[in-house]
């Protein structure tokens, strides 16, 4: 099956944002998307349209899958989250966000 389609069909949106560069973090059963907050402090999930803006944004520590803007969107909907900004230039952090700081890694591709 080609990674655009699924059994409904061609997906929509994949011709409009092509295949996006996710952030992550490691969650209690593998990788987690990571939602960052806007300037004005709504969550929202993030996606970047390569690795050099995700690496300026976010650091070169930061690990990353690539998805389709309708993936990623599902992975936000059950968080009550319904906002996907791509290449966001600013993050606003508040209680609980998931952008503290973390012991430095090495930058590379998050791994299942």
């Amino acid at each position: 099956m080609h990674g655009s389609q699924c059994a409904e069909g061609p997906d929509p949106h994949a011709h409009r944002a092509g295949v996006l560069f996710v952030p992550v973090r490691p969650g209690p059963v593998g990788y987690c998307a990571r939602l960052l907050r806007t300037p004005l402090g709504v969550r929202t999930a993030v996606a970047f349209a390569d690795e050099p803006r995700l690496t300026r944004t976010l650091g070169r520590q930061q690990a990353w899958i690539r998805l389709f803007e309708p993936a990623v969107r599902a992975l936000a909907a059950p968080l009550g989250v319904v906002d996907l900004t791509v290449d966001p230039l600013m993050t606003a952090p508040g209680s609980g966000d998931l952008t503290a700081d973390r012991p430095q890694r090495d930058h590379r591709p998050a791994r299942g």
